[in-house]
C-alpha cells in the first residue's frame, strides 16, 4: 500500500510539473506557412479584421449564385460542418450561420474556413464567440475549393439567387 501511495504522489509531481513548463514568456509564436511570426497577447498588428488572416485576400463573388457550387457546398457541409452549425441564426455547438455572408467579407469566410487556429487566436470577435459557444471548432483541413464551394452554400442559405 506504501508502494502505491509513493508512486502515485510521484506521478502526481511529475504531471504537476510537465504542465507547468514553458519559459514564462508572455509572446506568441505562430507558425504561418513557412514564415514564423511572433505577436504579443492582444496585439495584431498585421492582421486585418475585414479579410482576417490567411492567403486569401481578394475572393470574386459574382452577384448570382453559382448552384453547382452551392451544391457541393451543401455536401461539404453535411459531412464536415452540420453537426456543429445550424443554417438558421440558432446557436447549435457553433453559431449558425444565417446572415454571415451579410456580416463578413468572403476573404474572411474563406481564411477562417481554411486557417481556423490562427483566425481563432488571433480573431477578437472570434474569441467572443468562443467564449459563448465554449468549444474551439476544429480545423476541417478543407481544400480551398471546399471552402469556396461552402462560402457559395453560405451565400445560398442567406438568399442570393
Amino acid at each position: 500500500m506504501k508502494k502505491l501511495l509513493s508512486l502515485s504522489i510521484i506521478t502526481l509531481v511529475i504531471v504537476a510539473a510537465a504542465s507547468c513548463g514553458g519559459s514564462g514568456d508572455s509572446k506568441k509564436t505562430t507558425e504561418v506557412g513557412t514564415e514564423s511570426t511572433a505577436a504579443s497577447d492582444g496585439d495584431n498588428p498585421s492582421y486585418d479584421p475585414h479579410r482576417g488572416e490567411g492567403k486569401f485576400t481578394n475572393v470574386e463573388l459574382s452577384p448570382t449564385l453559382d448552384v453547382a457550387k452551392a451544391e457541393l457546398g451543401n455536401q461539404v457541409s453535411q459531412v464536415k460542418c452540420n453537426s456543429c452549425h445550424k443554417m438558421t441564426d440558432e446557436r447549435l455547438v457553433g453559431p449558425g450561420w444565417a446572415g454571415v455572408t451579410t456580416r463578413r467579407k468572403p476573404e474572411w469566410i474563406m481564411n477562417f474556413i481554411t486557417n481556423t487556429d490562427v483566425m481563432i487566436d488571433k480573431d477578437p470577435e472570434v474569441q467572443a464567440q468562443l467564449e459563448l459557444c465554449l468549444v474551439r471548432m476544429p480545423n476541417q483541413n478543407l481544400s480551398d475549393d471546399d471552402a469556396r464551394n461552402l462560402l457559395e452554400y453560405m451565400r445560398q442559405n442567406d438568399g442570393v439567387k
